[in-house]
This record gives structure tokens, sequence and C-alpha cells, in this order.
């Protein structure tokens, strides 16, 4: 089964029990994912989280049952997944700039949509700025030291990825030279998923070092396994590389041959690095199999 078959199969799950909550993880489940993977490639495709859409879908669930239904309104609540009428007429309203009882009374032809709007700064990224034909090889086993944190990505609703990251680098790079036998020239961002059904990912900023006798306080020693990478070459401001990542998982792993390993993805940070330029290069590498 293929990655976009893998993701129908979790919409079609999703079709099947909008009347019920939904768990992120079971619609990952069914999909034969890891909620990581699925959460990543879904909003890759979709340019939407997957707790946005299944709420999306549930108030259309709730549209119609508005029109072909005599259900009170609190009980269409009660199935879209509100505990309240508040809540869920304050929901229908900000999507579809009525309230339930408006739209129950006026019907669709009243029913304002929401136009589509492309990401046209996405679509310049792709073309102008990122290779779309990676460097496929293997990548011998590294050991790095550096320190860590956690956060939540672009694919997740609770997206801290701004908070977290660049203050880490910063002390990271404040503290580089207190790693002992460092393999000097670059510098990698080490992302993993955390284990179990969580769309959480841990984060290391590390530089590769050839033994790691003592550690500097609040560091960490990471074991990056052997394994065939395909390497994408990033140009521009360091954060867009989220564009970046999405055309990899939305694009090019779909199509490809390949399968994502489930080891870290790695970014890495040499000298034509500069996160204060345009002219910036790094290269985000995802380990496949």
């Amino acid at each position: 089964m293929n990655y976009l078959n893998q993701i129908q199969q979790g919409i079609d799950f999703i079709e099947t029990y909008l009347e019920e909550d939904i768990a992120l993880t079971t619609v990952a489940r069914e999909a034969g994912l890891s909620q990581w993977h699925y959460q990543r490639i879904f909003k890759a495709l979709t340019k939407e989280t997957l707790k946005t859409y299944i709420r999306s879908r549930r108030l259309a669930n709730a549209l119609d049952k508005l029109l072909e239904t005599r259900l009170g309104i609190l009980d269409i609540a009660i199935l879209a997944g509100y505990n309240s009428q508040e809540a869920f007429t304050r929901a229908f309203k900000e999507h579809y700039a009525l309230t339930p009882n408006e739209f129950r009374q006026r019907g669709r032809r009243n029913l304002i949509v929401r136009k589509l709007k492309m990401d046209e700064d996405y679509l310049r990224h792709v073309h102008q700025n990122m290779e779309h034909v990676p460097e496929l090889g293997a990548r011998p086993a590294m050991l790095l030291v550096g320190m860590h944190t956690r956060f939540y990505g672009s694919e997740s609703d609770k997206n801290n990825l701004g908070e977290k990251l660049p203050p880490l680098w910063e002390r990271f790079i404040a503290r580089l030279k207190e790693v002992e036998h460092a393999v000097p020239g670059c510098c990698y961002g080490v992302v993993l998923p955390v284990a179990g059904d969580s769309d959480e990912l841990e984060y290391y900023a590390a530089i590769e070092v050839r033994q790691a006798d003592a550690l500097p306080a609040g560091m960490h020693r990471i074991e990056v396994p052997a394994a065939m990478y395909a390497t994408f070459l990033h140009h521009g401001m360091g954060k867009l590389v989220d564009r970046t990542v999405d055309f990899i998982y939305s694009s090019w792993l779909c199509q490809s041959a390949y399968r994502h390993n489930g080891g870290p993805d790695l970014e890495i940070y040499d000298a034509s690095f500069d996160p204060l330029s345009e002219r910036s290069q790094m290269r985000y590498a995802i380990p496949i199999a």
C-alpha cells in the first residue's frame, strides 16, 4: 500500500465515524501509520492539520442534518462533538458566517462558502528555493552531542516550533566550544517523534563527535544509525524550511518508490547556512527504505 492510499484510508475512516469522537491516533492506526507520519503527510498534502479537517467535516455533517432532519440544534451540536449549543453556534458561525438557526431558516442558497486560497508563497518556494531531486545515498552511523527539547510541528494545531527551536539553537551555539572531540564544519538538527501515540516531536541541536567521554552539563548523547537518506537542498531563510519539508512529504515521498524508515530526520547546517540571509543554504534529509 502506498502513502496516498493510506491517507485515503484514514479519510474514509473519518467519514464513517463523523458522529463519534475520533482520536487522531485511531485514524493513523487505521491507515497503518504512526500518528506523526500520518499527520505530517496529511498536512503536507492538504495544507490543513488533521484535527482541523476532522472539525470541519463534522461541521459539514451538522450542516446536512440542519437541513435534512428535524433534530434539535443541541442534539446536532452533540453529534458534532460540542458540549453545548453555544460552543457549536460560535464554531458554526465562524465557519459559515451564519448561526445554525439562520442557516436552517435560509437553506443552502444563502450559505457563504470560504474561497480556496492558493498558497502562492509555497508555490514560489517550490519552484525557486529548493532542489526537487534529492541526493540518494547511505549515511554512516553518527555519534552526536547536543541539547534537547520537545515541540509540536506545523502538522499539529499545537504548533510551537518558533517558540522552541530558535532559543535552543542560541543556547547550544553559545556553548559549542564545551563539546569535546567535535567534528568541525557541520551541525545537525535531529527530528524524531516522541515514542508512542503522540504528535509531539523530539528535537536535538547537535554536533558530531569522534567520542563522547564526558558530556557538558545539560547536554545529551545521540546515536543516529546508519541508513539510506534522501537529502534535499533548501535555499533561503532557515525559518522557511517547513515549505521544503512539505514538498518532501506531499510530493516526492508519495510519488517515489521509497518509504520513510521511521528513523530521525536530519537538518544539516554547514558553512553555507546563514540564518539571516536569503542566500543561505541548508539540507534536509529523511531516512528511507
